[in-house]
């Protein structure tokens, strides 16, 4: 079997394991299955694994980064491929909560409802236009790696890679170095994936045997909707830009992507998906490294198609609930603010609700009302994650496709990049 075969065998038996565990009431607090089990080796598993991916973003992405500027080798098409990628994800970003407030109000979803929440959520101030560009500058490079604050780490990178190109012979060696620390990462990229199967079993079996069945029974409404529109997202929207935009097959792109996809859902994490996501990307997709290697990170910073359909969502659901009419200029409003909350919040699992307090206070919804979706937000997290990283690798086809830098070759190859040899070889003597 292959690596994607393995990996969604380990998803599968994850929900059932998880379902098992859950609906035998064997998980209740203090039981043998609940300290060694769910809690125990299976929270051991899965974060060791998480662990293991965000140990490769920072790095990762500044080798990455400082090779693609590289072997790019010229600063105005370095600048067309930011600037393409840029505005494709703040017009997906856009495109997605809009079509999430059009169907959320039109279904009317939590209307009549009047439920009351008992759980609470402390709001986060909406970040300032100005704040978020004045960041985007780390005063110190080592710290802004240190705690994996992605948009600084990308911008030293690429001012790093561009001087690199200023120097020119002098610093030849040092591009060399890099080139070959990059090569290296993402073998290490392939070394952890060998385990992902067992990985991702119990990431989702522990995920399942916590939430069970009866928190979605509850909010069922505000569930199905939510999904049916990150689907709708996924399948449709993505794939028609896919298409208009680059010819490419979509059927062959959500193949290709499965396994990542998979990755996404267990981890929450855009970032710590961008070592899975960026080698789908070249050696899956065909998608050249100088180009990938700024598009993926870039993307997981900034590009949160499926956390912004959560608050579209999210918003009509508390404002029907609360009786709030939010108007045309509220759901514009909700718009503006979740794009730009997109752009200066971390991709990280939980960040949808912190970004969802901003968006509140700004339209004046009551920020308690987060507590009623914090019990299933943990599952839905897992979905839009899927769906962010998605994004993610259609812009970066898309840009690649328009500036020459895709081997429509490989991305049309069924088996390019489908098989992962992991093995130690002897060293020569």
């Amino acid at each position: 079997m292959n690596i994607t075969v393995k990996v969604l065998l380990g998803m599968a038996l994850g929900i059932i394991v998880g379902l098992i565990i859950n609906l035998t009431g064997s998980n209740v607090s203090g039981t043998w299955v609940n300290s060694y089990l769910t809690n125990g080796v299976f929270h051991i598993v899965g974060s060791m694994f998480v662990n293991a991916l965000k140990m490769l973003v920072v790095p990762l992405v500044f080798f990455s980064l400082v090779s693609g500027v590289c072997g790019i080798g010229d600063i105005r098409l370095l600048g067309r491929i930011g600037s393409k990628a840029f505005i494709l994800y703040l017009i997906t970003t856009a495109i997605a909560i809009a079509t999430a407030l059009f169907i959320a109000s039109g279904l009317g979803i939590g209307e009549g409802m009047n439920a009351v929440s008992n759980a609470n959520f402390s709001g986060k101030e909406a970040p300032s236009l100005s704040s978020v560009i004045i960041n985007i500058v780390p005063s110190n490079p080592i710290s802004a790696m240190a705690k994996g604050e992605m948009l600084p780490v990308i911008f030293f990178s690429i001012v790093f890679g561009i001087s690199l190109l200023m120097v020119g012979k002098k610093a030849e060696s040092v591009s060399s170095f890099v080139e070959a620390l990059n090569e290296i990462m993402m073998k290490m990229v392939t070394v952890i994936m060998a385990v992902a199967p067992y990985a991702v079993f119990c990431l989702i079996a522990k995920a399942i045997a916590n939430l069970g069945l009866d928190l979605l029974e509850q909010l069922l409404g505000y569930v199905l909707v939510l999904i049916g529109v990150l689907l709708f997202h996924l399948f449709v929207t993505l794939q028609i830009v896919l298409k208009v935009m680059s010819g490419l097959s979509p059927f062959t792109f959500i193949k290709k992507m499965r396994s990542t996809q998979v990755f996404a859902f267990s981890t929450s994490s855009s970032n710590a998906t961008i070592p899975v996501t960026l080698r789908t990307v070249t050696e899956r997709l065909g998608v050249k490294n100088s180009v990938a290697s700024f598009t993926v990170p870039f993307g997981a910073t900034i590009n949160m198609d499926g956390t912004a359909i959560m608050q579209g969502v999210a918003t009509v659901f508390i404002a029907n609930i609360y009786n709030v009419d939010l108007g045309m200029m509220g759901y514009l409003t909700v718009i503006l603010m979740s794009v730009l909350a997109s752009i200066g919040t971390a991709g990280v699992p939980g960040v949808g609700l912190i970004m969802l307090s901003m968006v509140f206070t700004q339209v004046g919804l009551p920020i308690e009302g987060i507590g009623l979706i914090l019990g299933v937000d943990r599952l839905l997290d897992m979905i839009r994650t899927a769906v962010n990283i998605s994004g993610d690798a259609v812009v970066s086809v898309v840009v690649a496709k328009s500036e020459g830098q895709l081997n429509e070759s490989v991305y049309n190859d069924p088996d390019a990049g489908n098989n992962i040899d992991v093995h130690l070889e002897k060293a020569n003597a």
